[in-house]
């Protein structure tokens, strides 16, 4: 069986991370990390996808034994990506329309109105077992998150701390805005409600 690849990141593709096209069915051409609902999940231009892309340079680097440092990977990326059916089409080709859902969750999280938390101007489809934290509630250790699903979300740096950050995932059911350190250390609940 051929392996395929993302024709916009370069990700491996296998069934359980294929994207979605506006009527639910796969997407055999894309992740779901950047394609979902029949359109992209973030509009980026190429040199932004590989800004993005770089800083898995250390789970790329684990997967096939190199040990690029992030600079190297992006320079990996820029002779790699052209070659991607993402950035070999015009703009007009593809669906560049946003999801309703990414749109009004966008919203939903600027009204929390969260101290010190900036703007969220863009959401990206993130797998739950690669933004799974665990918090302490009660003093047991918990995780909110299903490993398995994907969920919108994004990392923005928390105005006025040094070194701590807002993670938030959301999906049709709950919003979830966390706060943690480096690595997401001492992560703690700062909302968790249901839409």
């Amino acid at each position: 069986m051929e392996l395929k690849f993302c024709q916009s990141c370069g990700m491996p593709l296998t069934p359980e991370i294929l994207g979605t096209n506006a009527d639910g069915s796969k997407n055999d051409e894309y992740c779901i990390y950047c394609y979902k609902d029949g359109a992209f999940t973030g509009d980026f231009n190429m040199e932004q996808m590989v800004e993005f892309c770089s800083q898995f340079v250390d789970e790329f680097n684990k997967n096939t034994g190199k040990n690029l440092t992030r600079e190297e990977y992006k320079a990996e990326l820029r002779k790699y990506f052209p070659t991607l059916k993402r950035w070999k089409s015009s703009d007009a080709e593809l669906p560049h329309a946003n999801s309703p859902i990414k749109q009004k969750l966008i919203e939903e999280v600027n009204a929390l109105n969260i101290k010190d938390m900036p703007t969220i101007d863009n959401l990206f489809v993130l797998q739950g077992s690669f933004i799974n934290q665990e918090y302490k509630i009660n003093g047991n250790s918990v995780k909110l998150l299903d490993d398995n699903a994907s969920y919108w979300g994004n990392q923005v740096e928390k105005q006025n701390a040094e070194g701590r950050c807002y993670g938030i995932a959301c999906d049709e059911r709950y919003i979830l805005v966390s706060e943690y350190g480096k690595n997401g250390a001492d992560a703690e609940i700062v909302v968790f409600k249901r839409r």
